[in-house]
């Protein structure tokens, strides 16, 4: 089907935030982290800067470009700023201003797997699709939980930005929704 997701597609991820208005998923500045391309957080529109918004799904177990991204599928997701922004990968502690459910920051690296352990991979899954065939849908809500640790821990919005332009900081939390459709995501296709 045409609004199957595929490995090699590129997206724009949306935030489910207060009736999807948290925002775009964004490289957005530097960032103090180790290892560290880019600091992420979200921004108004996908497109704040050429690239910054533009997410290539690639796959963490060897599914080949053209498959279908299917619910539980293991990911990685690289930015496009620059033609290599780097990978979405959960790098030190969460920031003091955000909530005691927070986990990790969320930055961008260079590597696939920065620390080795699963940093920069994230484990996707669909709330629901039609049909119920286990493939993920361009507008399907997702939520992304990251491998890092032996317990994980769920991609989320979490309190105000100073990112120039941002909207919401990003991090990981226990919770897979710890408030308001923080941790609900959706894909939507980029335009190539």
């Amino acid at each position: 089907m045409a609004d199957v997701l595929k490995y090699g597609d590129r997206v724009h991820i949306q935030n489910g935030y207060n009736g999807w208005k948290g925002g775009y998923l964004d490289t957005n500045g530097g960032s103090s982290q180790t290892g560290a391309l880019y600091g992420v957080s979200t921004t108004e529109t996908p497109a704040r800067a050429t690239g910054t918004g533009t997410w290539e799904i690639i796959s963490a177990a060897g599914k080949k470009t053209g498959e279908q991204v299917m619910s539980g599928d293991v990911i990685h997701l690289r930015n496009l700023y620059a033609n290599d922004g780097g990978y979405l990968d959960t790098n030190g502690g969460a920031s003091p201003s955000q909530t005691a459910a927070a986990k990790y920051d969320v930055t961008t690296n260079k590597d696939k797997d920065r620390a080795g352990a699963g940093t920069a991979s994230w484990r996707i899954f669909a709330q629901t699709s039609a049909p119920a065939d286990q493939a993920v849908r361009v507008n399907d809500v997702v939520i992304l939980w990251n491998l890092y640790s032996p317990t994980g821990s769920f991609l989320e919005t979490n309190g105000g930005t100073t990112a120039s332009g941002g909207k919401y900081d990003v991090c990981t939390s226990a919770y897979w929704n710890r408030s308001s459709n923080v941790g609900d995501w959706r894909l939507i296709k980029a335009q190539a």
